[in-house]
């Protein structure tokens, strides 16, 4: 008996958590979608670049709603001692598992292929936007600022770009000096050529490889924390009258 009190607490607690982080989440994520801008500025390039790939503002406030309903139903389950509500939690929990299981082996699997299809996206959207959307240059300036890349590939995806065809010269982290520290400019298709300044995604993946462990390690993490909290959620529940 003592040992189900407490792992009903600790089951409470550890949702309650997941509760508090769901509802910051879905706030940045309001935050995000509402004023992004300022959300750059505070966060910096690093926010800036996962802003190339996915809407952060949506993606945050979708995360943070499953947070928030895991959180709830693993918390209210386990005081109210409810059945339905932890199996809810369970196979919500358990979705989630195979989901990220899948993502994994597709990402490891057809990894040149999801490569393709980014840059696809990426470069036709750079064609079109960058120079003529304000917010999604910004964006695009403040990666390549950081990170001290150009374009997502190099420098040929601004080619076709409003930003060169209105000006007649490519944007000056594409002649980026790594002796000096500093852009050319004006940075022409010749100079940015001699530069062969790396392009953003590469700049990613690099950065990425440099930190796998860390990212596995975290990644196994969190899916030692859902196996743990899938057990313990179908423990109580077998042990409710």
């Amino acid at each position: 008996m003592q040992c189900y009190s407490f792992i009903k607490t600790m089951m409470i607690l550890f949702n309650f958590l997941i509760f508090l982080c769901g509802v910051a989440l879905l706030a940045v994520g309001i935050w995000v979608s509402v004023d992004g801008s300022s959300f750059m500025k505070i966060f910096g390039p690093l926010s800036s670049s996962a802003m190339q790939f996915v809407n952060v503002g949506y993606f945050l406030i979708a995360a943070g709603s499953v947070l928030f309903a895991l959180g709830f139903l693993g918390c209210y389950g386990a005081h109210a001692e409810n059945k339905c509500a932890l199996i809810m939690f369970f196979f919500i929990l358990l979705i989630i598992f195979i989901a990220e299981v899948a993502a994994a082996v597709v990402a490891l699997v057809y990894t040149t292929m999801a490569e393709h299809f980014l840059t696809l996206l990426a470069v036709r959207t750079i064609e079109d936007d960058y120079g003529s959307q304000k917010d999604f240059t910004q964006v695009w300036n403040t990666t390549m600022e950081g990170l001290k890349c150009c374009g997502f590939n190099n420098y040929t995806d601004f080619e076709n770009s409003p930003y060169v065809k209105e000006n007649h010269v490519f944007p000056p982290y594409c002649c980026f000096d790594f002796v000096n520290g500093t852009a050319t400019e004006p940075c022409t298709k010749e100079k940015a050529e001699e530069k062969a300044v790396q392009g953003c995604f590469h700049q990613l993946l690099d950065d990425i490889r440099t930190n796998a462990v860390t990212v596995g390690g975290v990644a196994a993490g969190i899916g030692g924390l859902e196996l743990a909290a899938m057990i313990v959620s179908m423990y109580l529940y077998c042990n409710l009258k």
